[in-house]
């Protein structure tokens, strides 16, 4: 039996933690547990076997960091056979009698993707897919993808996953305190891009215990249309007699899983500082409970890297004016490769209140390809809008959907069966909302019911490759009423029966409807109403009229979708009637004033080639500590109060430190030496044994950009290591990430170390398994909760350094 066909009727119980078992069978820091599956398999093969003694119907294979990064290729293929083998053992001496599989553990890489970091995506889908395709090789069951902190690598694994098996497929992420993945996504962002990419089940693990993480775990079932998997810690790690223990009994954590149970989640089991008697407790509190139906919620959504944009949520807005289409400013820009110019356009309809972006950059004289996917990737660095993918060329089209960091609308197929043999493939690997257009290869009908039956055969077609409706948002087409008094009321007709017949969404180019006309917006805008009388879910428009956009805000107040007519006031007391300029005009030495708030912009919106062309320009007349004093740290310090208000997240945080970057780097080249009067010494590592080095290099970019001279020691450093470099560099600060709970005492080790040669040294410290408690009980100074609180605590010890 697949474990799929299992789960449709029975709760799946996983296994719980392995790490800390292995701590407690004597892995000391610094040794990687994968190679224990050779060297210690016994100890390897009891651990699963009393996970299946205890119920467990999957065991992980202790395979969680086993990947190109750490082990050679021969290695790698050696760890996974043992790991598969002893799990195999395991499973075949059990005398339990539940059914059981084996699942290959997959955890994240350890590096942050670029932008951010310097892992290309297709070299992490590489990386995963080594581990996956020997996993495979060996034999396991199912995949599971856990422990993910990152959406795009979220995305990495997933589809290295799909690309080299066929095989089950699980999906877990790690939240943070606030609800969100490191990146800033959403639980319902990464519910859709992972649904939509086809994930089997999907789900929460580590962070919190089980009481904390149900909240989140209760948001999945509300939103999947997929089994839901929850696999919490036993609590948070804390210091007892010198040992690192967790604080929920076994007992307790069963009592508060199986209430997540009977709230709907499917798939249970354990993570940090769980041990097979937790898993034994769940198995006996949760024998009698009956699962609760797994429901498709119908839900018609886009997704960017942190939200979703749900079409059932009133009218939806997409931006129209990424598109060289009767543009001769933007043609010229994708011509002259300008991406500042398409970065500005799509901020400033942000800034009008679109939800969406449309992005097009077919033109004849350019690598439509390539084109589109620099402009899919560089928008998701300074916009969070999800993209609507508007493109007919299918390689272009399947490039983009590929890079693009979260569920995309994909504009568009048709009812040609060319068409819909070529899109249907790429939505059903990537996942979107695709845009159907009500046109065949007799061209578009000449009524609404004949356009009704282009969207049937749509959604028949769709049918067969596993495509719901809901995933399907119809264009009806709208066409010019200058050539045809009708084509204004057809296509309205089509809309309602769409909607009313089909229960479908619909979405239009309004402007369409005017071509030829004068005083256009005069008809867009009375189109535009007409047509959300007539349930329209979405129109591409443009934001920068202000009679479309009065049209949709009066429409949302009449309809009461607008309480208290709130976003009605603010449009009518901000919006002004004039079309923005997209494209700053240049920098000129006269205006410094005003430069330098387009400084503090371009850094706040991380626009980093503009950052750095406005400092050029600044430097002709400004000291270089002037701009750094007064426009690029007041810059970092609205970015940082936005990020600790949760307005914006880590993403848009690391993009204004870049282009920060990008105006210091420009200082530097100006200045006879780099000699910036810079801040005190700030040695930084990730303790020993622990690879994972995103947090402590979003700690350091920060560091950095706020003036400390970061002595990065890298990552999985020696105890030694550490403490000579902080004597070395007389720093009076010392950074220490961890993210393993394996490699704890590594750190507690490291500040004992410390300690001793520079105890004067203030420690900071960070990281998902730490807490407030723990930190202070190993000696730490501070606990971190995030890389702004470290800068601003390195600052107070920069200030009485230097007094």
């Amino acid at each position: 039996m697949k474990v799929t066909d299992f789960l449709k009727d029975n709760i799946l119980r996983f296994d719980g933690g392995m790490g800390t078992l292995l701590q407690a069978k004597g892995l000391v820091a610094g040794e990687l547990p994968e190679y224990w599956n050779i060297t210690h398999s016994d100890i390897i093969t009891q651990i699963h076997r009393d996970y299946f003694n205890a119920g467990s119907n999957v065991v992980s294979a202790n395979t969680f960091g086993a990947n190109i990064l750490k082990f050679t290729e021969d290695e790698l293929d050696a760890v996974i056979n043992a790991a598969v083998r002893n799990a195999r053992c395991a499973r075949d001496t059990s005398p339990a009698l539940q059914p059981k599989w084996i699942a290959l553990d997959v955890g994240p890489t350890g590096k942050m993707l670029a932008p951010y970091g310097e892992l290309g995506f297709e070299d992490a889908v590489e990386i995963f897919s080594k581990t996956i395709r020997t996993g495979v090789k060996y034999g396991v069951d199912l995949i599971i993808i856990e422990t993910m902190n990152d959406c795009y690598e979220t995305k990495a694994a997933l589809l290295a996953a799909k690309e080299c098996c066929d095989l089950p497929v699980f999906v877990s992420n790690a939240y943070t305190e606030d609800k969100k993945l490191l990146s800033g996504t959403s639980p319902q962002a990464m519910i859709a891009m992972l649904e939509g990419m086809g994930a089997d089940a999907i789900g929460i693990n580590c962070s919190f215990g089980p009481k904390s993480l149900g909240e989140i775990a209760r948001e999945y079932v509300k939103y999947a249309s997929v089994p839901v998997l929850f696999q919490p810690n036993a609590g948070m790690p804390r210091v007892e007699n010198g040992r690192t223990v967790f604080d929920i009994s076994p007992n307790e954590f069963a009592r508060e899983v199986n209430k997540v149970i009977l709230s709907g989640v499917r798939i249970v089991g354990g993570c940090c500082g769980t041990t097979p008697e937790h898993i034994s407790a769940l198995t006996k509190a949760s024998a009698n409970v009956s699962p609760v139906p797994v429901t498709d919620k119908n839900i018609t959504w886009v997704s960017s890297y942190t939200h979703t944009v749900d079409f059932s949520c009133g009218p939806i807005l997409i931006g129209e004016r990424i598109n060289p289409t009767g543009k001769k400013k933007f043609k010229e820009a994708l011509k002259q490769n300008d991406i500042n110019y398409i970065l500005n356009e799509g901020i400033s309809q942000q800034e009008k209140g679109v939800h969406i972006l449309d992005v097009n950059v077919g033109l004849p004289d350019i690598d439509e390809r390539e084109m589109l996917k620099t402009t899919v990737c560089r928008l998701q660095e300074v916009t969070n809008l999800p993209l609507q993918i508007d493109t007919s060329d299918y390689n272009a089209m399947e490039l983009s959907l590929r890079y693009y960091n979260g569920k995309a609308m994909i504009n568009s197929v048709n009812g040609k069966k060319e068409s819909m043999d070529m899109v249907f493939p790429l939505a059903k690997k990537y996942g979107g909302l695709i845009v159907a257009l009500t046109l065949d290869e007799n061209g578009i009908p000449q009524t609404a019911r004949g356009r009704i039956e282009i969207a049937k055969r749509i959604l028949d077609e769709a049918q067969k490759y596993g495509i719901s409706k809901k995933d399907i948002i119809f264009d009806p087409l709208t066409m010019a009423i200058s050539t045809d008094k009708d084509a204004a009321r057809i296509t309205l007709e089509a809309v309602s029966a769409i909607k009313n017949e089909l229960q479908c969404h619909t979405s239009l180019g309004v402007s369409n409807v005017s071509f030829g006309l004068p005083q256009r917006d005069i008809i867009n805008s009375n189109f535009f109403t007409l047509a959300m009388c007539n349930g329209l879910s979405a129109a591409i428009m443009n934001p920068y009229s202000y009679d479309m956009m009065e049209a949709y805000h009066a429409f949302n107040t009449l309809t009461g979708m607008d309480d208290n007519c709130s976003d009605y006031i603010s449009f009518v007391q901000s919006y002004e009637k004039i079309t923005p300029v997209t494209q700053a005009s240049p920098v000129s030495s006269q205006g410094a004033q005003n430069s330098a708030s387009e400084l503090q912009s371009a850094i706040i919106k991380g626009l980093k080639e503009r950052a750095r062309d406005i400092t050029a320009n600044l430097l002709q007349n400004i000291p270089p500590m002037e701009i750094i004093q007064n426009e690029i740290i007041p810059a970092m310090d609205t970015v940082g109060d936005t990020f600790d208000k949760k307005t914006t997240f880590l993403p848009q945080l690391l993009m204004s430190a870049e282009a920060a970057k990008y105006a210091f780097d420009k200082i530097k080249e100006h200045s006879a030496s780099n000699n910036t009067n810079k801040k005190c010494p700030f040695v930084i590592a990730t303790v020993q044994g622990d690879i994972h080095d995103i947090g402590k290099n979003i700690v350091k970019l920060l560091l950095e950009n706020y003036g400390f001279d970061v002595i990065d020691l890298g990552r999985d450093v020696a105890v030694d290591t550490v403490a000579d470099a902080v004597v070395a560099s007389h720093a009076p600060i010392l950074g220490l990430s961890v993210l393993m709970t394996t490699t704890l005492p590594a750190m507690e080790r490291t500040i004992e170390a410390v300690r001793k040669v520079a105890p004067r040294c203030k420690i900071v410290v960070g990281g998902a398994v730490l807490t407030e408690e723990y930190a202070l009980s190993i000696g730490a100074d501070k606990y971190a909760r995030d890389a702004l609180d470290t800068v601003r605590y390195a600052d107070e010890v920069n200030n009485s350094f230097t007094k």
